[in-house]
């Protein structure tokens, strides 16, 4: 490993020096090693994605149907179906060409040029025509062009939260590292793509193009799979069932038809007319609408869906992988507590000691003197002072903060107590400086203050600690004894424990005109202490514990250090007694086996590599598990891929988006579980259409078997099983995707992925509701038989048409019935049941009749009777509800 050895180490293995490469020899590498770009698979062809969407065998049922009407001169339903299935088939491939995008995004990353050293002359170049061994200089504002090796560096920080999913930025060194670590810890390496925000350094390119770290996740993209949601697999699996059923189904009722001496061509088109009426062909575009409307309501609630069926599968999602910055937390570094040594020190509480900052416009008061007067205690007023004025960072005009987030968090404080910090800093002028620096942990200025100089030092408190000779103590300054310092210690250790990040701040006086050097931060005088943290948003902890009770288990996939996580965790009730959190370098180290064995009680995992959040995701799919997982950097791309329902943050990189199924605008873990309930909302009324589908059809095979067994007429029509279809099969079911949550919806556990798309429950109420649909509807043929077959015919048709449409009212729920939910609460259900019940009365009028064979014999008393039949089947319907539940 590079970042193992020392610079001099690493040239010598590169063969380069820091006069840089021969152009000559560059050249020769650049053929060898290929240019530092991303590479792709060939895509597949579009036109071959638009024919793969026709391998469905319900579709292709309806192709041969479709095709074999257009032979036999009837176009209008063929040009129906070839529509229906032509617009799915272009929306199939539209989605997946989204899909592959994500790479695209990726190579938005590289970087146009890069500054080198070659034959000792600084250059700029294409970063595509960087090879290893380069050497490379970096500059504030910068991109990283390739992975290396610091050589040398000035205080460089570079934004690398991309790739480890971390905000703040890194401070890095040329030190060598002599122990194993996650590329997060790789101080001595810059990595491609990354941002340099602040200092300089000077690199050697270890790896270029796809041997980057960043190449390796493209890999990983190229190489992880799609899965298909568990509903699109259920209804892959009932499709095929289905549409073995429904060839055996027609080919059994021309067999019955010709064996009752029926015309051969008659009796074929009546067994494609079952085929059609049995196919549920509004099914995709069903599924299609109710996806599209869980969508709008998503949009509404923070969360935007880019694949289609991700609505669905968060209804079944049962594991939830999320990211802990942002997305748990707010994302912005806060101060929660302040420790001062001393008498009633535990009651300090900011800033309260400062009223009405600033002063009146005749400023016949300094701020000095505002404060003096205040009867504040010294150690208040210099932590304060310390804490605003040893800080380099700001809040510009627009609000922008501006800085390092520790040191943001630190006026963020002073705001809250408000005070202006700007007018302090104009008050108390810095004089003179020493930077921070990650060897020395500590940052000190000299300031100004009322007509003396003061040097104020803040950094790492076991740093602060050791520099100490004196402390604060209320009001007086004391020589630090052990007591003092055991006592800091043991508060610095209680907030270290708790994930809380500390500073501490020290001062002394010093002559005028000093110039401070490294040596004299010695003998300060100790003031106190900050803590601040990453604090967990204030809806997170319900939304967990929401989660927890639909039966969701949340774990916690981050960049950040083990205790940090953990920590937030337990505060936030992911983690509980007994519960793990492992490093991805304690992952690394388990088999796949042991990873199965503790898998379900490791709810952290810290300082993780892009490679073991794919393993995380693919453990638990392996358990059968629909897993979740959110993102923003292009590390979590993979991930995002591989997961069942990757989510994207609205924050995030394009990289992570664009592999995403689904991005949170507010990037807040609360908006998932809102999604969940979405989802699962959608999936239930999924199925309550598919079940009103399947009923109604069910109704009708049940009635023609029964005629073609007892020797009646047909009972219907090819005109009239056709104008069923249509009227019963769209509107109806459309509208039950519009239906509102039911109250239970987040008290249940998450579906069995396996479980089939007409599981046991499901297929009862089928089986009852088709079964009372075909019930009525022999009876009414029966009734009307007694006058004459073709009154017995159109009865049938009649009834059964006003049965599905009814229907519609009990389909709405399969446990509350019609008068819980109230008839009026889905305007969509009541407005479709009266434009179905205004198609069919057009078939009464007189030029209508003959087309669907109504004989003139048909009354308003045989519709009376029709109609009473119909709503005598909802009453059975919604009477087997109560009679279940009893």
């Amino acid at each position: 490993m590079f970042y193992q050895k020392n610079s001099v180490q690493v040239l010598n293995d590169l063969d380069s020096n820091l006069t840089g490469l021969t152009q000559e020899e560059a050249k020769l590498r650049l053929e060898k090693y290929g240019l530092n770009a991303l590479q792709e698979k060939p895509k597949t062809p579009t036109w071959k994605l638009f024919l793969e969407s026709f391998k469905d065998p319900l579709v292709v049922i309806l192709l041969i149907a479709a095709m074999t009407q257009v032979f036999l001169g009837d176009t209008v339903e063929s040009l129906i179906i070839f529509t229906v299935l032509g617009i799915n088939a272009v929306l199939g491939v539209v989605q997946t060409k989204k899909a592959e995008s994500s790479l695209d995004s990726l190579k938005k990353l590289s970087v146009p040029e890069a500054k080198v050293i070659r034959n000792g002359e600084k250059l700029t170049i294409s970063s595509e025509k960087l090879v290893p061994g380069d050497i490379v200089l970096l500059e504030a504002g910068d991109y990283v062009p390739a992975d290396g090796r610091i050589i040398e560096a000035q205080t460089l920080k570079v934004i690398e939260g991309m790739l480890t999913g971390e905000s703040e930025p890194v401070l890095k060194n040329s030190d060598t590292i002599n122990e194993d670590c996650a590329l997060g810890d790789q101080r001595n390496m810059v990595f491609s793509g990354s941002m340099v925000v602040y200092g300089r350094a000077t690199y050697v390119v270890t790896s270029c193009g796809m041997n980057t770290e960043v190449g390796k996740i493209a890999n990983l993209l190229e190489t992880a799979q799609n899965k298909q949601t568990p509903l699109q697999q259920k209804l892959d699996d009932f499709g095929k069932k289905l549409g073995i059923a429904i060839v055996f189904l027609a080919g059994l009722i021309f067999a019955l038809e010709v064996f009752r001496g029926g015309n051969l061509m008659n009796s074929f088109m009546f067994a494609i007319a079952i085929a059609v009426a049995a196919i549920p062909e509004a099914l995709t575009s069903i599924v299609t609408i109710v996806l599209a409307s869980g969508t709008n309501i998503m949009a509404k609630k923070q969360s935007i869906i880019r694949k289609l069926p991700a609505v669905e599968t968060l209804g079944s999602t049962s594991v939830i992988c999320t990211d802990k910055t942002g997305t748990l937390t707010q994302n912005k570094m806060t101060v929660v507590e302040t420790y001062l040594y001393g008498p009633d020190s535990d009651k300090f509480n900011g800033f309260d000691y400062i009223k009405d900052y600033n002063v009146t416009n005749n400023n016949t008061k300094s701020h000095s003197d505002e404060i003096a007067v205040s009867g504040c205690v010294l150690q208040e007023r210099y932590l304060n002072l310390s804490s605003i004025l040893c800080n380099d960072s700001d809040i510009n005009e627009k609000g922008v903060e501006i800085g390092d987030p520790t040191e943001v968090a630190l006026i963020n404080y002073a705001e809250k107590y408000n005070i202006d910090y700007k007018a302090i800093r104009e008050e108390y002028i810095r004089i003179s400086e020493i930077p921070f620096d990650s060897d020395r942990k500590l940052m000190t200025t000299i300031n100004s203050v009322d007509g003396e100089s003061i040097m104020f030092t803040k950094g790492a408190p076991d740093v602060i600690f050791s520099r100490c000779k004196y402390a604060l103590k209320y009001n007086e300054v004391v020589e630090i004894s052990d007591e003092i310092l055991d006592e800091y210690r043991k508060v610095n250790e209680n907030f270290s424990n708790r994930a809380l990040r500390v500073l501490a701040f020290a001062y002394k006086k010093v002559p005028d005109g000093f110039e401070p050097s490294l040596d004299d931060e010695e003998n300060l005088i100790l003031i106190g202490l900050m803590a601040m943290i990453d604090p967990p948003r204030e809806e997170v902890f319900d939304a967990v514990k929401e989660a927890k009770s639909s039966g969701i288990k949340t774990i916690m996939i981050t960049g950040d250090h083990k205790t940090t996580a953990a920590a937030i965790a337990r505060e936030i009730g992911i983690m509980e007694k007994d519960d793990l959190a492992l490093t991805g370098k304690e992952l690394d180290a388990l088999t796949d086996d042991e990873l199965d064995n503790k898998l379900e009680k490791i709810s952290v995992y810290a300082r993780v590599s892009p490679e073991n959040k794919i393993r995380i995701v693919k453990a638990w799919q392996k358990k059968g598990k629909v897993t979740a997982m959110t993102g923003d950097g292009v590390n979590d791309a993979p991930a995002l891929k591989q997961a069942n329902i990757g989510i994207g943050m609205g924050s995030g990189t394009e990289v992570a988006k664009d592999a995403s199924a689904m991005v949170l605008v507010d990037d807040n873990f609360a908006t998932i579980v809102n999604a969940i309930e979405v989802g699962r909302t959608v999936y239930n009324n999924i199925k309550k259409a598919i079940t009103y589908l399947f009923s109604g059809n069910l109704g009708g095979i049940i009635a023609i078997l029964f005629a073609v067994f007892a020797g009646w007429a047909n009972p219907f029509t090819t005109i009239q099983l056709l104008f069923i279809n249509l009227v019963t099969d769209s509107l109806p079911a459309i509208s039950l995707g519009f239906e509102k949550p039911e109250k239970d919806t987040m008290n249940k556990p998450p579906r069995d992925p396996n479980e089939s798309i007409l599981c046991k429950n499901t297929l009862k109420v089928v089986l009852t509701r088709g079964s009372i649909i075909g019930l009525v509807t022999i009876l009414a043929q029966y009734i009307g038989m007694q006058t004459s077959a073709s009154l017995g015919a159109a009865m049938a048709f009649i009834t059964i048409t006003l049965s599905r449409i009814i229907q519609t009212f009990a389909a709405r729920s399969n446990s509350e019935t019609i008068f819980s939910l109230g008839i009026t609460s889905n305007k969509y259900s009541l407005g479709a049941v009266i434009v179905c019940l205004g198609m069919l009365s057009l078939t009464f009028l007189p030029f209508m009749r003959g087309i669907f064979a109504i004989p003139a014999t048909f009354e308003l008393v045989n519709l009376g009777v029709c109609l009473a039949l119909a709503i005598t089947a909802v009453i059975c319907m919604e009477a087997s509800k109560f009679i279940k539940r009893k």
